[in-house]
Formats: structure tokens, sequence, C-alpha cells
């Protein structure tokens, strides 16, 4: 029970790191790039960037799995390099949870990077520094609860990653099954102990994570 007990948060937990990994450095490159900049198509791009926050995970993992199916270009190239396809693996677990977690960072970032003083920037370029020096010795640190909220939000978001996750990296025991399949499977299968035990762990850590959104900001 034990095993059986702790493999689904292990998971969660691994998946939501590597994936808010993954969105940390999108986040904050796609964010630098599109804040305070005006240009045709804004709108637009913005709106592909923000739309896996309100399409339901089903959709996205409908759409995943077009992508990186089988029968994609994508998906065989993936199998053709690694030899074997990308679904219903470890990492289309992360790459879904990434797709959903993704719009949450973008979205932190940008607006901390918005709310820069555009001075204090043009000040550091008058003083020699190059865009990449800007962008890690001042920006970042200018933006840092920003991007801190963001990381956060992003990883709750990962790690209770459900539909689109089912759909696309199935739900393996030890592989692929996150905590909340697991919770969906036990109560499917009225194992309501276990389901409970996964229940409050998940609250315990989006409480905590929560918790640390509030300490940031004070």
């Amino acid at each position: 029970m034990t095993t059986s007990f702790w493999s689904p948060i292990r998971l969660s937990i691994e998946i939501a790191s590597v994936s808010c990994v993954i969105v940390l450095i999108l986040g904050l490159v796609l964010g630098k790039l599109m804040a305070n900049k005006k240009f045709k198509g804004r709108s637009l791009v913005e709106t592909v960037f923000l739309l896996p926050l309100v399409l339901p995970p089903t959709v996205v993992g409908f759409l995943l799995i077009i992508i990186f199916g089988r029968n994609s270009p994508i998906g065989q190239l993936i199998e053709w390099i690694f030899k074997q396809p990308v679904m219903f693996t470890w990492w289309a677990a992360v790459i879904a949870s990434t797709v959903v977690a993704f719009p949450l960072m973008y979205q932190s970032s940008k607006t901390g990077f918005e709310a820069i003083d555009s001075d204090i920037e043009d000040a550091a370029r008058v003083d020699g520094a190059s865009e990449f020096k800007l962008f890690i010795s001042v920006s970042i640190p200018l933006a840092l609860k920003s991007i801190i909220s963001g990381g956060i939000l992003s990883f709750a978001r990962a790690l209770g990653e459900f539909g689109a996750t089912l759909m696309f990296a199935g739900n393996i025991p030890e592989k692929t099954q996150t905590t909340p399949t697991a919770i969906y499977i036990a109560i499917d299968s009225g194992n309501m102990d276990m389901a409970w035990l996964w229940v409050g762990s998940m609250i315990v850590i989006s409480f905590l994570m929560l918790f640390c959104i509030h300490l940031t900001k004070n």
C-alpha cells in the first residue's frame, strides 16, 4: 500500500517539476518579448498563448494526440529518433502538463516585465549592458515577485492536470499514473480510503503553494 500510495504523488511532483522548468524558460523569454511590444497580430499571438487556459482539458488532450500521434509528422519524427512513440510515456505527461501550465507563467511574467520602469532598462543600456545581461541582471530581478507567483501557479496547475494527461499519457501505474488520475480510478473502483488519502495530500500541497504566493506578496 505504501508504494501504491506514494507512486502517483512522486510521479506528479516529478512531472510538475520538469514542466515548471520548461514553462519558466518559455514564459520568461516569451513574456519579455511580448511585454510592451506593439505589432500587427499581437492579439492573435497572445490569444494562442493563453488558449490552453480556457480550452477543456479533453480538447487539449485531443489536439496533443493529433500533433504528436503516430500518424503525425512530429510523432513519426519522435518515433524515428527515440525508437518509440511519445504517447503513453512519462514525457507525454510532461508535455500535457507543460501546455496547460504555460499560460499562467507567461501571463505572470509578462505582467511583471510590463510593470518595470523603462527608464531603468534604458539606463542599463546606456551603461553598456547587452540585452542578455539586461534581461538577467535587471529585468528578471525587478519582475521577480510576478515570476515567482507565476512559477508556483504553473507548478500547481501541472500538478493537478488530469484530462489532457489521461488522454495523451494514459494511466499506467508507476509510469504515467499521476495523483489526479489515481484519485479518479480509486473512486471509480470504490476504493474511497485511498481516494481520501490522495485528495488530502493534494489539498495540503496546494494550500502550501498558495500560502507561498501570499508570502511573496508581503
